[in-house]
């Protein structure tokens, strides 16, 4: 097997994708670009803009990039401002929604896992984070 050679990536020539809510997501280091063991990327989040709360497969990490959040865990919600950083274990509940109702909102995520899933426990649908990359943003 070959390896991948380095990659690297620049988001503003990047696909967006958007997930509803408010917000769309940038795929970073992927099986694309030869990712085995996680997967990351980054979502905007326009004001007021939320994501339904849900679980995954594996454990996930977000770091807040731009704007103040309000992270959902397990049913407790957290502030967070620029740099805070977050761990959910897998099969923890948790959302992300932008606490500005005008300004935007940035997080970079990682999955512990290539085959990261999502469930949302609104509709109980289960689906892979790389296939949400479907519906491209313009």
């Amino acid at each position: 097997m070959t390896p991948f050679p380095p990659a690297v990536l620049r988001p503003a020539e990047l696909p967006k994708y958007g997930r509803g809510g408010g917000a769309a997501t940038t795929p970073l280091v992927t099986r694309a670009v030869g990712a085995e063991v996680f997967i990351n990327g980054m979502t905007a989040f326009e004001g007021g803009g939320a994501i339904p709360l849900h679980t995954h497969n594996c454990p996930e990490s977000v770091v807040i990039l731009e704007g103040e959040a309000i992270a959902e865990i397990d049913g407790v919600e957290h502030r967070l401002s620029r740099w805070d950083t977050t761990y959910v274990d897998a099969g923890v509940p948790h959302r992300f929604r932008n606490a500005s109702e005008t300004e935007p909102m940035r997080i970079l995520w990682t999955y512990a896992s290539v085959d990261a899933t999502r469930t949302i426990l609104a509709t109980g649908v289960t689906a892979r984070v790389d296939a949400e990359h479907a519906k491209r943003q313009s």
